[in-house]
């Protein structure tokens, strides 16, 4: 099938833009290219696809929306898996509007776009972000979240009810997926374990937040991809059993899903260090320090909606998955 990808220059898009293409979908991504972090590493992303049968990229913003119009109507996809977003918890501090711009504007034109085009699965982006303040573990989707404690995730809230608004009033399938931690080869460089790797490398020392009492649940990148994909062709269906006297969160009489997709095995920041250290066969210089605006002590995602939806099992243990991202790291810098 033919699949709007956004974000295609972005870490996770690029990745699922890949398994799209190997198994024969057609792929339109789109990506406006910001200088959020380096641009040279998101244009090596796009050279690896460019070379792709069935795969046409277009350079556009989601916040432009008579360009979102045209894109739809040309292209004319059958589903979408939107993934691009102003990324970053921190950034939300110093740099506010460009949330509403990309995150609250774009995603509006996503939605127009395929109300009027009659596609069959909206897939997006959401975040582990919006559990804000909860603190009852693991974090469900049946759970309330109304908590949030950054821009960023409120931003990503806001999509969630957004989403089903349109499902609602448009029967429009939408399906939101809240991302955790996700690493692996080709991944951010504003995450920590590319910021580590990169310092421990240099002989410098590497900021470990929270005093390193952080817990993540960290999810390699693979596990991520197959849990999309499997998501976009589980097409989102109303929950008959939903009451509006005890409403789930996760779920509606509307067509319309939200999925925790992790790895459902926090990980403690000082274990990461450790593996980071293994992989690259140094001892890091550590600069403990408190935590900071924005973030949470701890993430863990309860899967089991979405193991029973779609099957999703996560597979990868952060020792191969830290060893895979460091190897990736080494060959594409350079380094020894």
């Amino acid at each position: 099938m033919k699949v709007l990808v956004t974000g295609v220059a972005g870490f996770i898009g690029f990745h699922t833009a890949k398994a799209l293409l190997a198994r024969g979908d057609e792929v339109i991504g789109v990506d406006c290219v910001n200088d959020y972090y380096d641009v040279t590493l998101k244009e090596a992303r796009l050279a690896q696809l460019a070379a792709q049968p069935g795969y046409a990229f277009v350079k556009l913003d989601l916040a432009d929306r008579p360009g979102m119009a045209r894109l739809f109507a040309e292209h004319r996809p059958a589903r979408v898996v939107n993934l691009a977003a102003q990324a970053g918890v921190r950034y939300g501090i110093t740099n506010p509007t460009s949330y509403i711009d990309s995150n609250i504007s774009g995603f509006l034109n996503i939605l127009e776009g395929c109300r009027h085009n009659g596609i069959e699965h909206l897939v997006y982006a959401s975040s582990s972000s919006v559990y804000g303040a909860n603190t009852r573990m693991p974090f469900s989707v049946h759970d309330s979240v109304d908590h949030p404690v950054s821009l960023y995730a409120a931003s990503k809230k806001a999509n969630e009810l957004m989403a089903h608004s349109y499902s609602h009033l448009y029967r429009l399938p939408t399906t939101g997926l809240r991302f955790f931690t996700v690493y692996g080869p080709w991944g951010r460089p504003d995450m920590a374990m590319f910021l580590f790797a990169s310092k421990i490398l240099a002989g410098e020392p590497i900021d470990v937040f929270n005093h390193g009492r952080h817990t993540r649940d960290f999810t390699y990148i693979d596990d991520i991809v197959e849990g999309v994909v499997r998501t976009l062709d589980t097409v989102a269906a109303p929950n008959p059993e939903w009451s509006g006297k005890a409403p789930d969160p996760g779920t509606s009489l509307a067509p319309y899903r939200v999925y925790n997709i992790g790895n459902n095995q926090p990980v403690a920041l000082m274990r990461l260090i450790e593996c980071i250290e293994a992989a690259l066969g140094r001892t890091a210089e550590k600069n403990f320090l408190p935590m900071q605006p924005g973030d949470v002590p701890d993430t863990y995602a309860d899967i089991d909606a979405l193991s029973d939806a779609v099957g999703f099992r996560p597979s990868t243990p952060i020792e191969v998955g830290v060893e895979r991202f460091i190897a990736w790291y080494k060959s594409y810098y350079g380094k020894n």
